[in-house]
């Protein structure tokens, strides 16, 4: 078995950009604490989007020689505590110049972003689970624009 970094050296530079999500489900008592701010530890959202912003470019640094070195332009984090009345809906969009896209990098502030989230709320519901974890959607690139289905 080998391993080795794919050449992207022939690849033009573009602008990709990368949306991940997930929904963090939650007791509804859980959900009303979040709203109102009543989780003691402070406001999760504002720091489970900071947590998502810090390790979008976890892989690449782990994982330095088989990844490309990326330098994202922008990382947008979205913790919306009203999408759903059974959890909190986390979305993330990365985007920057280079030879290959964002989509680790997306899909890595939403698990990021959704365990801090958890860690936050963990005293008060235990059984919170992360679902849905997903690419939502990708442009730039040879392969061009990849979108899920809804």
């Amino acid at each position: 078995m080998s391993m080795h970094m794919i050449d992207v050296s022939t690849k033009n530079e573009t602008l990709p950009s990368a949306v991940g999500e997930c929904l963090v489900r939650m007791q509804h008592s859980t959900l009303q604490l979040i709203r109102t701010g009543g989780i003691p530890k402070g406001d999760r959202v504002a720091v489970s989007q900071t947590a998502g912003v810090c390790f979008a470019a976890i892989i690449p640094v782990v994982w330095e020689t088989l990844c490309h070195p990326l330098l994202p332009g922008s990382i947008d984090i979205v913790v919306d505590t009203s999408a759903s009345e059974d959890g909190v809906s986390i979305r993330a969009t990365v985007t920057g110049m280079g030879r290959t896209g964002f989509e680790m990098e997306a899909l890595t502030a939403v698990s990021v972003a959704a365990l801090n989230l958890y860690d936050m709320c963990k005293n008060v519901d235990r059984g919170m689970t992360i679902d849905g974890l997903r690419l939502v959607r990708k442009s730039g690139g040879r392969s061009g624009v990849y979108t899920a289905d809804v």
